[in-house]
């Protein structure tokens, strides 16, 4: 007989894989953006995949870092509103090789979307992105009525 490591949950966690699964099998084409609490790993759901994103909120900015491996750079579409930043863009590779009696060719089309709800208003007009090795970079500077402001308090 072998010793198995107690785990109280365990029934709750079978039972909610079954539920998901279930869901799954009666609603298809829904796109589910949280099972059970935020992913921290892209999704991918019938061709569409959900890219991981970091947000850093430093003092006078907002930094947001949204992975997309394999993605080139003319493939992005960036986009801020008054309370989000919307990423889409797609993904298109293909893969040819050609040898004396062999022949493979393989393609895949992938699109790609998140949008993110901003916790505080943003300067528009100063946002700036940068990507590189995969990673995309946004830079949201804070609305100036929402930056914090340090006031000296003088006691007498």
């Amino acid at each position: 007989m072998s010793i198995e490591k107690w785990r109280p949950f365990k029934e709750l966690e079978m039972i909610q894989k079954e539920m998901d699964h279930l869901w799954d099998e009666l609603f298809p084409r829904t796109r589910r953006l949280f099972r059970g609490g935020p992913r921290l790993r892209p999704i991918q759901e019938e061709g569409i995949a959900i890219p991981a994103v970091d947000i850093i909120d430093k003092k006078d900015a907002l930094q947001v870092k949204i992975e997309l491996p394999g993605v080139e750079k003319d493939q992005i579409d960036l986009s801020v509103d008054e309370d989000s930043l919307v990423i889409k863009g797609e993904i298109k590779k293909e893969e040819e090789i050609k040898e004396e009696d062999y022949y493979h060719c393989e393609r895949s089309y992938q699109r790609f979307a998140r949008t993110i709800a901003l916790p505080t208003k943003v300067d528009a007009s100063k946002i700036k992105a940068t990507f590189k090795d995969g990673v995309l970079e946004v830079n949201l500077p804070k609305a100036e009525e929402v930056k914090r402001k340090k006031i000296k308090v003088d006691v007498g």
